[in-house]
Order: C-alpha cells, then sequence, then structure tokens
C-alpha cells in the first residue's frame, strides 16, 4: 500500500510541476480609446438671419465616435463639471440664461477597458422668456415679500431622484417639525424677494439668525462654511443677491405637476431654504402663501423638494 501511495504521490508530483512550467497568456484586447469624435449641436429655430435660435433656448445634442461604448456630457464649462451620462448619445438640451449666450459643451466617450476620448465644442444660443405675472404678484405681493419653511407640514423638506420622470420626494420626506431639536435655523431664516419697481429687477434677502442649513466644504457654496463635518447650522452672516425667473432646465415634461419656471440666484452667496450648491429652485406650485421648490441636491443625482409658507 505503501509503494502504490508513493507512486501515486509521484505522479501527482510530476503533474504538478509540468503544469507549472506551462506558459499561459491572457489577453485583454484592443485597449484603443474611442477616435474620430463628432459633437453636433444644432441650435432650435437657428435660421441664416436668427443664428442664434428661435429664443427657446434649446439645442439638440448628438455625439459619434469610432469604438464608443457610454456617453457622458457637461454642457457648460463655465460651472462646476457636471458629467450626465447619455444612453443613446443624443439629448435636447435647454440652456436657460437669458439672452445670447455661448457656452462650451465636454464630450466624454468611453470605449473598451475604461478608456476615453474627450472633445469640446462651443455654441451660442439664445433664450427669451417672460414669466407670468401671477407669479411675480404671489412671490412678491405688492412688492416685497418673505417666506419661510413651513415647519408645520409634513414634507416640508424632502428627497428624490433628479429626474424628468420623478416629481415627488419618493426617497425621503420630513415630518412635522422633524428638523426643530438638530436643526432650527432651518425654520428661523427669512427670504425675502423683492421686485424693484425703479428697473423691474428682482432681489432676495437671506435673513439668518440662528445660521444656515446646509452641509460642508463642496457640497455648498455659501462663504465661511467649513470644510468639512455634517448637515446642520453654520454660522452665516445672510446676504443678497439679484435672481431672474427663467424657464426650468429639469427638461420635465409638458404633464408634470411644476410650473415650468425657475428662480435663479446670481452668484454663491445666497440659498433658498437649504444651502445647495445649485441656484436653480423650479416652482412647482406657487400661491399667495404656498411655496413648493424643487432644486438639485448636494450630491449628484438627488433632488431636494421645500415647501415655504409667506409671512404675514
Amino acid at each position: 500500500m505503501k509503494r502504490i501511495f508513493k507512486y501515486l504521490l509521484g505522479v501527482f508530483s510530476v503533474f504538478l510541476i509540468n503544469n507549472s512550467c506551462t506558459d499561459t497568456s491572457y489577453s485583454l484586447g484592443d485597449l484603443t480609446a474611442p477616435s474620430n469624435i463628432v459633437i453636433t449641436a444644432d441650435v432650435v429655430g437657428a435660421t441664416t438671419a436668427s443664428p442664434t435660435g428661435d429664443g427657446s433656448g434649446d439645442v439638440k445634442i448628438a455625439i459619434t465616435a469610432n469604438g464608443a461604448l457610454a456617453y457622458k456630457v457637461d454642457y457648460d464649462a463655465n460651472t462646476p463639471l457636471d458629467l450626465v451620462y447619455l444612453p443613446t448619445g443624443s439629448v435636447t438640451k435647454k440652456y436657460a440664461t437669458l439672452g445670447t449666450n455661448t457656452y462650451t459643451i465636454t464630450a466624454v466617450v468611453y470605449g473598451k477597458g475604461g478608456t476615453s476620448s474627450t472633445l469640446t465644442k462651443s455654441v451660442t444660443v439664445r433664450s427669451d422668456f417672460t414669466v407670468a405675472p401671477a407669479i411675480v404678484s404671489s412671490l412678491t405681493g405688492s412688492g416685497s415679500k418673505s417666506w419661510v419653511v413651513d415647519k408645520s407640514v409634513a414634507g416640508q423638506m424632502g428627497v428624490g431622484p433628479w429626474s424628468d420622470a420623478s416629481f415627488v420626494p419618493e426617497w425621503w420626506a420630513a415630518g412635522v417639525n422633524e428638523k426643530v431639536a438638530c436643526c432650527n435655523c432651518f425654520y428661523t431664516a427669512t427670504f425675502t424677494f423683492t421686485k424693484v419697481a425703479s428697473n423691474g429687477t428682482f432681489t432676495l434677502k437671506a435673513t439668518t439668525p440662528d445660521g444656515a442649513f446646509t452641509k460642508t466644504g463642496s457640497l455648498t457654496t455659501l462663504p465661511g462654511i467649513p470644510g468639512s463635518g455634517d448637515e446642520g447650522c453654520y454660522s452665516y452672516p445672510g446676504g443678497t443677491s439679484a435672481f431672474t425667473f427663467v424657464p426650468s432646465s429639469t427638461g420635465v415634461p409638458a404633464s408634470a405637476p411644476s410650473t415650468k419656471t425657475a428662480i435663479l440666484l446670481a452668484g454663491n452667496a445666497t440659498f433658498i431654504g437649504y444651502g445647495a450648491v445649485q441656484k436653480e429652485y423650479e416652482i412647482m406650485v406657487i400661491s399667495d402663501n404656498y411655496l413648493y421648490l424643487r432644486v438639485q441636491g448636494t450630491e449628484t443625482g438627488n433632488a431636494w423638494y421645500l415647501k415655504l409658507k409667506s409671512l404675514p
């Protein structure tokens, strides 16, 4: 039995040695990055006489490349980098900044093994917009009106996906008075919207006796906020900035529960309710004493919802 065992052990050892000396080759294949990238940016309504379009601000963007497996796009190089995934490489983008403006589109095309190639293209487009008088009247009253987050209602703050297919805080919604214990500044901050009668412009004044409700570091633009820390109330002296009404850039369909109008704050020193990075607050619903807003959240892919009430 011992001789048989030794024989089998010897055969097995020879098998291991032979196999260990065998070279095995692995190949990842061709990892050449995508090539021949083309960005097509067709301004809707553009003519020889009006090359910047019909005033809708809409641009049909298409990205193509050899060896492309996935596409991402940043719509404006003048704002923080925000690469958006494009399943088909094409989209219609609404540029909402009023007037005629030039934007630099950045396309990133991904190929095999995570390789990528990048291309930029500039497009000049005009955006015209006239806000409904009823929205201005409800927001500013006889000239100036102040608003606060309404702690007495459920869902005064909520979060859901930032998309054109969901318009509710389906992931989470605050209960009545939920932030009183941890972050009462959320409810004591006052936001006063004013129409300047002399020239028809608008201003927002944020008054924050107990600080600003926000996150920290790169998750907010408010001045003086620490570089790190949890969500909460942080010292912020308040501020005043101009704002404009613009067509909302979310691309929600006509059937969505939204006014399709947004409040766009100038600069980085003011906010409404929550000190987010983005400064475009879409008006979902507005009346003389109720304001329901949606803003792109501090984290990519999130939408924050806010319910405010007017002060007497």
